[in-house]
């Protein structure tokens, strides 16, 4: 796909973003403009069809570049969908830039995009969640299998089963997809990766974006910087430095100068607005990259050769797969929030960082771009109504001249959006936080790690559950961590070190901690909580009581980390005995954190040696729900196609 006259009408998608019996939403990323045919044809129920024109109401476009446009489906239905029955659909397009040719459908663009024995794809509405998939952290150079092609392979069993049914589908059939942060690695890019990104720039023709301003170190512009000797691995020669000279820094370690960018690979961190629009586009769908040219980059140190041709090995396994991830996100309602590694790692981890990042010019921009990009991939989908015509309008402006006035000042205004956050009207309710950019930052102490939630957004949670009986609530840092490791974190964080290690947790800042467990005591509380994370790179599931609420509320922590990523094996090994050893039902320490007054029994993954509770395995995870709400079988779905169930440890129970 080097020549764009080869360039096939649908580059990435069509993913199902969310489904109502009144209304459906479709992202997709186009080569040009196009008239969209939408056939909906359920199995108990007249089949209808809408048409769409590009620019309108019920279709907007983005234009990204020459060859590159977004496409946002939202339409309301005149009839009414059935619910729990398949529904078949069949998405049409009539380019502008070939009308010759006609109405095409995924036969021409995607052939592959249908499970065995269906001519066209297709989703459910689902009354009641019976199942969910869910899982966070999806780092294309890990050496490890996808759990999105896990996820994948586990809707072809199922739709198998389900087809001899009068309803045509399993009634294990998933209601949504959660993904719960780390979609893309903007701050921990292989050298691969940012190749194909760079080869794939001038094919979709995409704006060549200004740079001289911001920095002395940085080429005058995006196309500069794709052919600087430092592009490839020696990018935080580019970034900006944050020096730390606080008072106890000084004594304990003479001062330390680090960069802003803190992933520990970030020498290929992500930069223009270009780079992370092609990053999606190249993780989501194996269209772009037909054709596309990994080649290693000729200015290579030996030891960064040797670097390129591991990645490759692995990026080449990760491609393999990406028709498979294509086809499961375009059968399921498919629900994202940021984590970090979306924009950039630790990001607006407290006070100081916030301080620094935003106001330099370059930091700035790079956030900008990286949150940008969420927008136009993530959040756009996630609840389209959030999104104003003049913020789609400054998008549309900045990314006409990436790199004038027009497009920082787009930035400006979207680093102080506050409607990330959204609902979906399932049963229970899918409630998903945004815990990045509404935090409680610490008034005395910049150094500490900031809340997850301020005072203003818990107030919010707090009157979105009410009246509730139960609820799916996605945050995406688990609420009721691991008690060692946040141990660790707090005492990283005494020493004046977060960015050390992952210093973000829910109990880290007082204010947020009694917040969200007020929110949890509360008398007009739903009955059953069930709260999704991500984020840690491991999986496990605690069941928490409160002490002295009879009848509830039930709590599940159910934590599923990474899709495809996973914690260093001995250490985590050794951290999750010794955390069972330290914090036993009947030792003191559990007297010094700050959920006392709570029943946390933790979950044990069949199958894993004596004493084990954290699961580490790339994978995805999977939740089946009873009629009430409530969990009723939490398993994890290995890359292996191994399937690890959590059971519960009543004697190993502990008061927090």
């Amino acid at each position: 796909m080097s020549d764009p006259v080869s360039l096939p009408a649908v580059l990435a998608g069509p993913i199902l973003r969310r489904v109502e019996p009144g209304r459906i939403v479709f992202w997709l990323a186009v080569r040009a403009p196009a008239q969209v045919r939408l056939d909906l044809m359920p199995t108990e129920a007249p089949a209808q069809r809408v048409l769409l024109d590009p620019g309108t109401d019920h279709m907007q476009l983005v234009k990204a570049g020459k060859r590159l446009h977004y496409l946002l489906i939202d339409c309301p239905l005149s009839d009414p969908l059935p619910h729990d029955h398949w529904i078949d659909y069949r998405l049409s397009l009539l380019m502008s830039d070939e009308p010759e040719k006609g109405w095409q459908d995924h036969t021409i663009w995607a052939p592959d995009l249908c499970y065995p024995g269906k001519e066209t794809p297709g989703f459910v509405i689902s009354r009641k969640v019976r199942s969910i998939l869910h899982g966070s952290c999806r780092k294309p150079h890990f050496d490890g299998g996808d759990g999105l092609v896990s996820a994948d392979k586990l809707l072809e069993t199922e739709l198998n089963t389900g087809q001899s049914s009068a309803s045509g589908v399993s009634a294990n059939w998933p209601a949504a997809l959660i993904m719960s942060g780390d979609q893309v690695y903007a701050d921990d890019v292989a050298g691969p990766m940012l190749r194909a990104i760079h080869a794939l720039i001038p094919v979709l023709g995409l704006g060549d974006e200004e740079l001289g301003t911001l920095e002395s170190r940085i080429p005058q512009h995006a196309s500069d910087l794709y052919v600087h000797p430092d592009t490839y691995y020696r990018r935080e020669n580019f970034l900006p430095n944050l020096e730390r000279n606080r008072a106890l820094w000084m004594v304990l370690f003479g001062g330390v100068e680090k960069p802003i960018f803190t992933a520990d690979h970030a020498h290929n961190h992500l930069i223009t607005i270009a780079e992370f629009l092609c990053m999606y586009l190249l993780v989501w769908s194996p269209v772009p990259w037909q054709g596309l040219s990994m080649e290693r980059p000729d200015e290579l140190s030996v030891e960064h050769q040797d670097l390129f041709a591991r990645e490759q090995e692995v990026m080449e396994r990760f491609v393999a797969g990406l028709g498979r991830v294509r086809r499961a996100m375009a059968h399921l309602p498919v629900a994202m929030i940021f984590d970090d590694h979306d924009v950039t790692d630790d990001w607006n981890l407290n006070r100081d960082w916030e301080e620094t990042a935003y106001s330099h010019p370059f930091s700035r921009r790079i956030i900008g771009n990286a949150l940008a990009a969420y927008m136009l991939n993530q959040g756009w989908g996630n609840r389209p109504e959030a999104f104003s015509p003049a913020i789609m309008e400054g998008l549309q402006t900045a990314l006409k001249a990436p790199g004038k006035d027009a497009h920082d000042q787009f930035l400006d205004d979207l680093l102080g959006f506050e409607l990330w956050d959204y609902q979906w009207p399932l049963d229970p309710p899918l409630i998903v936080l945004d815990t990045r950019t509404r935090r409680w930052r610490s008034e005395r102490a910049g150094h500490k790690p900031s809340g997850l939630l301020d005072w203003e957004a818990l107030t919010d949670l707090q009157r979105e559950l009410r009246d509730k009986e139960a609820v799916m609530l996605v945050s995406v840092a688990p609420i009721y961590g691991v008690k060692l490791i946040e141990t660790l974190q707090k005492l990283m964080t005494y020493l004046g070190k977060p960015l050390m290690v992952d210093a973000e947790y829910w109990m880290a800042h007082p204010g947020t901690a009694d917040g969200i467990l007020n929110v949890f005591k509360h008398r007009k509380t739903p009955d059953r909580f069930t709260i999704l994370s991500g984020d840690v790179h491991y999986s496990f599931v605690y069941d928490v009581e409160l002490r002295g609420h009879q009848g509830g509320p039930d709590i599940w922590q159910i934590c599923s980390s990474g899709i495809k990523n996973e914690f260093p094996h001995k250490l985590l090994n050794k951290l999750d005995h010794l955390n069972r050893w330290l914090y036993s039902p009947r030792s003191p320490l559990n007297w010094f954190t700050r959920r006392r007054g709570m029943k946390v029994i933790p979950r044990k993954p069949e199958g894993t040696p004596h004493g084990r509770r954290l699961l580490n395995g790339s994978g995805i995870g999977i939740v089946e729900f009873d009629e009430t709400g409530a969990p009723d079988n939490i398993s994890q779905l290995l890359t292996s196609g191994e399937r690890v169930s959590f059971s519960r440890r009543e004697g190993e129970a502990r008061w927090d």
